[in-house]
């Protein structure tokens, strides 16, 4: 995923938490909340509750490559930040790919007429 689609900053961290809407799963929690930027803006947060780096890295990775590839069916002007729950650390790339379509399927965050799966 590009940079320009990644949230970096604490700040901007800090305000999706604090302004935005969230939606729960056993894996992921799904904070957003809508933007006056014209594109979407994605993040991650994964606690060193978690694991080790390693386990951290490679869970970010996967995840950044499911929204990669539907980042075209996303509704622009949104900040989205993924939080990973220690349950996900036993979960495959299939089930963190379906934890993610459900949350942002919940959310109403896929354009009309983009759903698939």
């Amino acid at each position: 995923m590009k940079k320009k689609y990644r949230l970096r900053r604490n700040k901007e961290f800090q305000y999706a938490y604090r302004k935005g809407k969230s939606l729960g799963h056993p894996l992921l929690v799904l904070i957003y909340r809508k933007t006056r930027k014209p594109q979407i803006r994605i993040g991650f947060s994964v606690s060193r509750k978690f694991g080790k780096a390693v386990q951290r890295n490679r869970i970010k990775r996967q995840l950044r490559e499911i929204l990669r590839l539907q980042l075209q069916q996303l509704e622009q002007g949104y900040d989205i930040v993924f939080v990973v729950r220690k349950e996900a650390g036993g979960a495959s790339y299939k089930e963190l790919e379906k934890a993610v379509y459900n949350l942002l399927k919940r959310g109403k965050l896929y354009r009309q007429g983009d759903l698939v799966q």
